[in-house]
């Protein structure tokens, strides 16, 4: 698992501006899932010796009531799901009894505590530091977030604080068989998830249902299959914010992006019924940008006439032309149909992501691609692109060298992805191509040693 790290602290401290940094985005809200409160955002990065997930929060204040009192709330549920807790205060302002109020808040949390004097920049950081050292917290850092001062040295001392979280599951990978495929599935409550986890499994089983007022979290079950081994990693429906009950239930988005983090594959189920929602867009959107492989399973397939079934075909091709690498299944996960089907393209999706790729094979590729559809001038001039490897597995990155790459368009870059996929026969998996430009082989080579004269020797004649 990947550690969790909340930012927390009183209004205006630049604890978005600190989030942005460490996930090295410029929207704070990575992750706009229906069902959170706008206050509440969260994101991956990496600042620092190892992957983490960050939480930003709403800033706390003493008022409890309306949204304040939402906000505080929001903050709360953020470090009950945190490893670690960085109480961002501001440099400039100085100690404030807002300050000490959440300071003192959050030491009974139980969860180590950094404090983070944030504005950091163009200041001696003792003399800016010196106010807050009244907190008497043991971890106390200066950074300039805006500017990324001193942040990746926040970070590897955060990590370095924290037990060797995901330490165990890497062991295992290592020393392990490297042919188990993991499988996360994600999806609404609702739509069947739980149901095909169960036919998966050959068994009813009771998933990821803790006590009344606990986040639900997600499990990992091992299964085999037609002789492939498998580990499955079920997590929590998400559900609308209107439909969560805050006594019964709590979706932690943590729980899902954790699932997808650790996945080989995912599955997304949908229901057929209801079609495509905003929660599936979003989680899709999730998917995409961790680059792992996906099929989608459509369920509840059985008695739909033909008419709807025809019309939900339509909206499928019409929504997910972005992601037109994966399959669709249609699927009864409570009478078993297509599920069979449904694991034969996890199988071949995982083989596409993990799928080795040799740098002749590429290049000629590449030659072939650049023969149908050259790319486009550059001011009169071509875009030169010589030879192509092979960068990285899970998803498949094939980095392409060449000149003038900076004027490539991204509609030129899903073309050779597209031509990359047909000719490799990598379907469902997304493929990231990226371009680097090389030196100038016809730019003159500097000369070693003492420079010769000018002349060389040479005079004018009548001298």
């Amino acid at each position: 698992m990947l550690p969790v790290i909340a930012i927390v602290g009183r209004p205006n401290v630049g604890k978005s501006t600190l989030f942005n940094s460490l996930t090295r985005t410029r929207n704070a809200l990575v992750a706009d899932l229906p069902g959170l409160t706008r206050d509440r955002q969260y994101g991956l990065g990496q600042r620092g010796p190892q992957p983490y997930m960050v939480v930003d929060t709403g800033g706390l204040t003493d008022d409890d009531e309306g949204l304040a009192g939402m906000v505080q709330q929001q903050a709360r549920r953020a470090i009950e799901e945190a490893d670690a807790i960085l109480l961002l205060v501001d440099g400039r302002a100085g100690l404030t009894a807002m300050d000490e109020e959440i300071a003192s808040q959050l030491r009974r949390a139980g969860k180590p505590l950094h404090l983070v004097v944030n504005k950091g920049e163009h200041r001696d950081p003792d003399l800016l530091s010196a106010d807050f050292h009244a907190l008497g917290l043991e971890y106390l850092h200066v950074i300039a977030a805006v500017h990324n001062e001193g942040v990746e040295t926040l970070m590897a001392a955060v990590l370095a604080a924290l037990p060797a979280v995901g330490a165990a599951d890497e062991k295992d990978e290592s020393e392990g068989p490297q042919d188990v495929i993991k499988l996360a599935v994600i999806g609404r409550p609702n739509v069947g998830k739980s149901t095909l986890v169960n036919r998966l499994l050959g068994e009813e089983r009771m998933l990821a249902c803790d006590l009344p007022g606990t986040t639900r979290d997600s499990v990992a079950v091992p299964f085999e299959r037609n002789g492939q081994r498998y580990q499955l990693i079920d997590t929590a429906g998400v559900r609308r914010r209107a439909r969560i009950s805050e006594t019964l239930e709590k979706f932690s988005v943590i729980k899902a992006l954790q699932a997808i983090e650790q996945a080989h594959v995912t599955v997304l189920v949908l229901d057929a019924q209801q079609g495509i929602s905003d929660q599936d867009a979003s989680l899709l959107g999730l998917i995409l940008d961790r680059g792992r492989a996906l099929t989608l399973a459509v369920n509840k397939w059985d008695h739909l006439d033909a008419d709807t079934r025809a019309r939900i075909k339509s909206e499928l091709d019409r929504r997910l032309t972005f992601i037109d690498f994966a399959k669709i299944h249609f699927i009864s996960a409570l009478h078993g149909t297509g599920v069979g089907e449904l694991l034969g393209s996890v199988r071949e999706a995982y083989a596409a992501a993990t799928r080795k790729l040799s740098t002749p094979e590429l290049t000629r590729i590449l030659e072939a691609a650049l023969t149908a559809h050259q790319p486009p001038l550059v001011h009169g001039h071509s875009i030169k692109l010589r030879y192509a490897h092979q960068g990285g597995q899970n998803p498949p990155m094939i980095i392409i060298h060449g000149n003038r790459i900076d004027h490539v368009p991204e509609s030129y870059r899903r073309y050779l992805a597209g031509f990359f996929r047909k000719r490799l026969d990598l379907w469902g998996t997304p493929i990231r191509i990226e371009f680097r430009g090389g030196e100038n082989p016809y730019k003159p080579t500097p000369t070693l040693g003492r420079p010769k004269p000018k002349n060389d020797g040479w005079r004018k004649p009548g001298r």
